[in-house]
């Protein structure tokens, strides 16, 4: 089998239980076919990049699963047929060389998906300049 990751963003305005509905739905299909579940991560109401059906902000949840390669067809066409699914991405990913814990966890399963903590901006000692400050733009207005 092989791991894949499942982008999901679903409608804004969709009730919250109606959002877990569907992702169960999808990870209870996923198992059903003879996949497993590694990780499920809601991300929460984000932005869009441009509007889609006149939304502008989207709910995303990433979900991380090992599965046979025909079991994400069926997923992929039951997400299709989803109102509350604005748009879903399913990416195969290389799998890591399994580390030697004796749990027989993979050590970087936990490092896998980016968290809402890790969006925050870390200090790497280079200079950034701020755009609204520039002293290009009062010249460009001019």
């Amino acid at each position: 089998m092989r791991r894949y990751e499942l982008m999901l963003v679903l409608r804004p305005d969709a009730p919250d239980e109606r959002i877990a509905a569907i992702v169960d739905r999808t990870t209870r299909q996923i198992t059903a076919d003879g996949g497993q579940i590694i990780k499920v991560a809601p991300w929460g109401k984000r932005r869009l990049a441009y509007p889609i059906d006149r939304h502008r902000e989207g709910s995303y949840h990433i979900v991380v699963f090992e599965a046979p390669a025909p079991a994400i067809a069926e997923v992929e066409r039951t997400l299709l047929i989803t109102e509350e699914v604005l748009r879903h991405l399913v990416i195969r990913q290389d799998r890591p060389a399994r580390s030697a814990r004796h749990d027989g966890l993979d050590a970087t399963d936990d490092a896998e998906l980016p968290s809402v903590e890790d969006e925050e901006f870390e200090d790497d000692g280079t200079e950034r300049i701020d755009e609204s400050e520039s002293e290009a733009a009062p010249a460009a207005i001019d």
